[in-house]
């Protein structure tokens, strides 16, 4: 997993002034926003006894422990502990990590990392949100979300898999007569992304688009599609698909909530159909085209993304993926995947939690420690069946 990126981490229609938790790159963090509107995102763990700070409220644009009410400022500062009696000074080592954030496009970004703002690599920029319907334009948005049990990485690189269309998408947008992938080359605008641009022969689409547009259902009878898709650091996955009644474009956002469990957040625009009524059509596509690759990219073995590019076959079609995982080791040698020391272990079995560093470590030296932070996990369940056993050993004693 990636650090010292920009992650789109929640929807902003879904951040108010109550706090609301989520999880990303293995931390939680809580997010909420102050009477001027700006999004706050913290570490969710009180400084003092380890309390989740999403369960609490906000107060004069802090948020309040909902344990012992310290109230954190959205700088990470304590500046109220309601124990302490009058007069009695607050340690400066009471705080917790701040992430810088921005709303774009309807996401609340969060900065996960420690690297200065003019070193932070950029925001994507998606064009097409300048041309928005409700701004008199020509997209038409809708947006969704879909929980995977799979690694990001490998959901990343399926977004940009044209191969294997033919075949888990068949009877959608996948044709088996025609699984060729005709020669590309991979377009990389600059050094955070990089697309591939192919023909594809679809079946007729069913349904109501099906309806609508008509066309033969002769394969030869009908244009190829042009797609396009490509992946842009550090999780996301832009796909634009030129049908001839008009164009769809989607952007995932696959946040990781551990190495194995992703939350993907989406955005599909499409510039036909643009009334409301086709918006729930549209989200039912969308949902279907996951439900097919979700169980093919959930048991994908090794569940990670191997470090090596050597350690998995790759043909000429790959071509786009390899790119990824050439620019993945690039960034692994600068020292911005996760690893041991971002990493915690707890007190019990499967305790695990990882340790973003926020900005504010950097610019704080003297107080490097004072972020303390715990693990999180389940705790150790005892077998049934030793239960069973026990039972049985009392009943033979009666």
């Amino acid at each position: 997993m990636l650090k010292n990126f920009w992650y789109a981490v929640e929807f902003s229609d879904q951040v108010t002034s109550k706090p609301k938790k989520i999880t990303c790159l293995g931390q939680d963090f809580v997010l909420y926003r102050t009477s001027k509107g700006q999004v706050v995102c913290l570490s969710d763990l009180c400084a003092h006894r380890g309390a989740a700070l999403s369960g609490g409220w906000t107060k004069d644009d802090c948020v309040v422990c909902p344990y012992h009410g310290w109230e954190f400022e959205p700088d990470g500062k304590c500046v109220k502990i309601p124990a302490n009696l009058e007069g009695r000074g607050i340690p400066r080592k009471a705080r917790v990590d701040s992430y810088p954030t921005e709303e774009r496009y309807g996401f609340v970004w969060a900065f996960m990392g420690d690297l200065p703002e003019e070193e932070r690599p950029p925001i994507p920029v998606w064009p097409e949100f300048d041309d928005l319907k409700k701004n008199g334009g020509k997209w038409k948005p809708v947006y969704g979300d879909y929980l995977w049990n799979s690694n990001y990485e490998r959901i990343l690189e399926n977004g940009c898999d044209i191969s294997h269309t033919p075949f888990v998408h068949q009877g959608a947008f996948g044709n088996p007569e025609r699984p060729e992938v005709e020669e590309y080359e991979v377009q990389m605008p600059d050094e955070w992304s990089a697309f591939a641009t192919v023909r594809l022969y679809p079946p007729k689409p069913k349904g109501l688009w099906g309806k609508i547009t008509g066309g033969s259902k002769d394969l030869k009878d009908r244009p190829p599609v042009e797609t396009s898709a490509g992946w842009m650091l550090p999780n996301m996955i832009k796909l634009h698909v030129r049908l001839p009644m008009g164009n769809i474009i989607i952007y995932d956002s696959n946040v990781p909530i551990s190495e194995t469990q992703t939350l993907v957040k989406f955005v599909a625009l499409r510039d036909f159909f643009t009334a409301d009524w086709a918006d729930a059509n549209a989200l039912k596509r969308i949902y279907r085209i996951f439900a097919q690759d979700a169980p093919v990219v959930d048991g994908t073995r090794p569940e990670l993304l191997p470090a090596d590019l050597a350690a998995e076959l790759h043909v000429k079609s790959d071509l786009i993926a390899v790119h990824y995982r050439r620019r993945r080791q690039e960034l692994a040698d600068k020292g911005w995947m996760l690893g041991d020391e971002d990493r915690i272990v707890g007190d019990v079995p499967r305790r695990e939690a990882t340790v973003i560093p926020s900005p504010a470590r950097k610019n704080n030296p003297a107080l490097a420690r004072a972020w303390v932070h715990k693990a999180r996990g389940e705790h150790p369940r005892v077998d049934d069946s030793i239960i069973a056993g026990d039972a049985e050993a009392k009943e033979g004693q009666q």
